[in-house]
């Protein structure tokens, strides 16, 4: 049986995991157009985040489908949400892209940190829920 506090994080996960999933495959799909798009001189670099993208949301969608998520892999999820803000922030300070390629990197790091806040609260949910509470 499904809690009701975990409903929350599993759907968040669940959210993340298919976005994630169809970001990767528009990326090893359309890796040189994207590459253009953003400025990146390899498209094998866009290919290559693609597929990182593709094993992560595998594992987001895994954990989604539990019937209680586990919430070690689910703290990951956040750890590396974040990481991925902080990565994008830093890459558009430095410079490295196009102008079109600054703000798609920005939109999707603004994704990504609703995602992440996202997964904290259905983390909170979870946590507040009394031990002695069937699942």
């Amino acid at each position: 049986m499904r809690t009701d506090s975990a409903q929350f994080l599993r759907r968040a996960l669940l959210a993340d995991g298919v976005v994630s999933g169809l970001s990767g495959v528009m990326l090893v799909a359309l890796s040189g157009p994207i590459a253009a798009l953003l400025g990146v001189r390899s498209p094998g670099t866009v290919a290559v985040m693609g597929v990182a993208l593709l094993v992560y949301a595998a594992a987001l969608l895994y954990n989604a489908r539990r019937e209680l998520p586990r919430r070690g892999e689910a703290t990951i999820a956040v750890a590396l949400n974040v990481a991925w803000v902080v990565a994008s922030l830093a890459v558009v300070a430095a410079g490295w892209l196009s102008a079109a390629g600054n703000w798609a990197v920005g939109l999707v790091a603004d994704v990504v940190l609703i995602f992440a806040i996202l997964q904290v609260v259905g983390l909170r949910r979870m946590a507040s829920e009394p031990a002695s509470r069937p699942a």
